[in-house]
């Protein structure tokens, strides 16, 4: 349990830093950073090692993105939800209902197959499992932060139901 804790303050996690990650423009534009890698890594096909420069800029924009957008104090939004749920996750996991982390586990393995595909397609330059691959990927990241958002609609309304 406090593992998890550790890989938060790992990445220096303060609440304002979860607030930022939670603004929904960061979350979209983390998805989109999906397809600039994979252009990136594809490019050293045409262009070698300088594939490496747009391999840095998508790393780049990855560590400025929860960065450069406002923070997020009251979620609203499907994603902002989402962000408060996995911090909840992360953080408070002996308080989730058994149900959320056993449907949360079941999406591990269908993300960890998703990017075995994607990295053979990549190292192979085969578009089947890239393209296969990064839809696993982004569909279970959409599924895993659907059912983060519920659960954290379901603290919010045990919170307000407890006097």
């Amino acid at each position: 349990m406090k593992s998890f804790a550790a890989v938060a303050q790992a990445f220096r996690m303060t609440d304002e830093a979860w607030k930022r990650h939670a603004n929904p423009w960061s979350v979209y534009t983390r998805f989109a950073a999906i397809p600039g890698m994979i252009v990136a890594i594809w490019s050293r096909t045409w262009i070698g090692w300088w594939s490496l420069v747009p391999v840095a800029a998508v790393v780049v924009w990855l560590w400025l993105n929860p960065h450069v957008f406002r923070p997020v104090d009251e979620p609203r939004d499907w994603a902002a939800k989402g962000i408060y749920g996995e911090k909840l996750w992360l953080l408070q996991r002996a308080q989730v209902p058994h149900e959320y982390g056993a449907f949360l586990r079941w999406l591990i393995p269908v993300g960890l197959a998703g990017f075995a595909l994607l990295a053979w397609g990549l190292v192979a330059l085969m578009v089947w499992p890239t393209v296969f691959g990064a839809t696993l990927v982004v569909l279970a990241q959409l599924w895993r932060i659907d059912r983060l958002g519920l659960l954290y609609e379901h603290r919010q309304r045990c919170a307000q139901e407890t006097p």
